[in-house]
This record gives structure tokens, C-alpha cells and sequence, in this order.
């Protein structure tokens, strides 16, 4: 993107029918570290990275309580996904505080939604530039929206958003189909393996990843950062196996093959896994 006389303010028009400012609110998304979330028909796991300017400073906090039946996750600019959570958390208390029951998860979606919205028409002000995926249970079930800085929001069954979050959606749209009956660890999983495929080779650990699970008769909270590696190293550990077993699969072929032809150093060499294969890879 490159600047041009249509996006000095967010107001004006381009002769194609753009608003420039708003796309570029939408690119500020994009270069955000990942978020991802995933919902069965009675959990919803969010799951994000967790980037550091330096390794001498602390991360910045990208999954927030909204209530206990609403968590979000962003990605974007963290200052922005700040005050939207804490202006989403103020409409939870207003709602329970008049009506006596927890907000459902759909009408805050479009609260938000129209707050992003009016910064895309005022002229003094600008977009956001965060992008959120809100993740709930109400007593329609479980719901995960994505809320776009246009004021646009879409419900997914698994979505990512974010830096290299391509990867996780091609995780997911493999996937997602197998979802809706997923156990909550079932989910967890998932989450983190998609998390995994953001990080281009990088080794997940606990201190670059956080979990957050809401649930039927679970609220919603943050897995803390051993519970999250005991998982990690688990999942780690069923993938090391699956491969492992596959050259004991073609073993007797190539027992058979060395007996009546001779040929077993070539059986050896295509039995030798090859090394340079990661132990999540999918």
C-alpha cells in the first residue's frame, strides 16, 4: 500500500470505492502476532503468541475476560484491544446488572460492531486497528465471532487472524469439520497445533503461547503456563510415536526382501526416518 491524495482521513472516498484508512486499519491487524480460536458445540478454546520487544521485557497480554461466559483474543494493536475489552466487559456489567442475567454473546458482537463502525464515518477520529475473535456461551450455545476494525463481524466454527496466520487456517480448514463433537482437550490441542503452525519452525513452549477455555460449567480463565507445557509435551510425545511406528509397519517386507534377493542395505536405508523432520509437523 502506498499513500495517495484519498486517505488523508478516513471520510473520503477513492474513485474505486475505497476507504483507505480502514484498509490500512485492517493491514495493522495482519502484522499483529496470531490469534486463533475454535469452538465445539459446548466449549470455545482462544489461543494466541505471545511476542516480546526484547528478550528483556515482558510480553503484552492478548487474550482478555470479558465476563465469565465471554473471553476475547486480539491481535492488532494491544493498546486499542485494551480499551475495547474494558468498554465489552462495562456493557457485561450494565446487562447483568439491569436484566439480571449474563449478556448473550451474539448481542455484544454487535455492540462492538457498531462502536468499530462510527470510526469509520467520523472524520475526527480513526479506526481501530485491532482485530478481536470473542469467544462465549450463552443459552444458545457456543459462539466464536471475529470483529473486522470496518465494523463487519462474522461467526466461525475456527479462525485465525494475525502474523503467518495463513498456516493455522489451512490447519483448520482441514480440520474444522470434526469440531462440533470435539472434547474440550480434543480442542486444546487443535488450538495448540495451529498455534504451532504460525511460529514457522520455531519450537512451541508455554511462554510464547497462552490458552484460555470457556465451557459448560466452566468459566471462563486462562490456563496457566505448566498446565500448558504438560499438554504440549504430550501432544509432543503421541506425534514422536506415530512416526515411529511406521518403518515397523514395512519391517517384514524388508526382511522378506533381504532373504530372497539380498537387497538389505537398502532395506536399512529406506527404514531411516528422516532427521530433519519436526516432531508436530502435520
Amino acid at each position: 500500500m502506498f499513500r495517495n491524495q484519498y486517505d488523508t482521513d478516513v471520510t473520503t472516498w477513492s474513485p474505486a470505492g475505497r476507504l483507505f484508512q480502514v484498509e490500512y486499519a485492517m493491514e495493522a491487524v495482519k502484522q499483529g502476532s496470531a490469534a486463533i480460536g475454535l469452538r465445539s458445540k459446548t466449549h470455545v478454546v482462544l489461543a494466541c503468541v505471545n511476542k516480546a520487544n526484547s528478550e528483556l521485557s515482558s510480553h503484552q497480554k492478548k487474550i482478555f475476560k470479558v465476563d465469565d461466559h465471554i473471553g476475547v483474543a486480539i491481535a492488532g494493536l494491544t493498546a486499542d484491544g485494551r480499551v475495547l475489552s474494558r468498554y465489552m466487559r462495562s456493557e457485561a456489567i450494565n446487562y447483568n446488572y439491569t436484566y439480571e442475567s449474563p449478556l448473550p454473546v451474539g448481542r455484544l458482537v454487535v455492540q462492538l460492531a457498531d462502536k468499530a463502525q462510527v470510526c469509520t464515518q467520523r472524520s475526527w477520529k480513526r479506526p481501530y486497528g485491532v482485530g478481536l475473535l470473542v469467544g462465549g456461551l450463552d443459552e444458545s450455545g457456543a459462539h466464536l465471532y471475529y470483529n473486522c476494525p470496518s465494523g463487519n463481524y462474522f461467526e466461525y466454527q475456527a479462525f485465525a487472524i494475525g502474523s503467518r496466520s495463513q498456516a493455522a487456517k489451512t490447519y483448520l480448514e482441514r480440520r474444522f469439520e470434526n469440531f462440533t463433537g470435539s472434547t474440550r482437550e480434543d480442542l486444546i490441542k487443535d488450538a495448540l497445533i495451529a498455534t504451532r503452525e504460525t511460529l514457522q519452525g520455531e519450537k512451541l513452549r508455554s511462554s510464547i503461547c497462552t490458552i484460555a477455555v470457556v465451557g459448560v460449567g466452566e468459566p471462563f480463565h486462562i490456563l496457566d503456563q505448566d498446565t500448558v507445557q504438560k499438554l504440549i509435551d504430550a501432544f509432543e510425545i503421541v506425534q514422536d510415536e506415530a512416526p515411529a511406528a511406521e518403518p515397523d509397519a514395512g519391517a517384514e517386507p524388508a526382511a522378506a526382501a533381504e532373504e530372497g534377493e539380498g537387497s538389505g542395505a537398502g532395506a536399512d536405508q529406506a527404514a531411516v526416518p528422516e532427521p530433519d523432520v519436526a516432531p508436530m509437523d502435520i
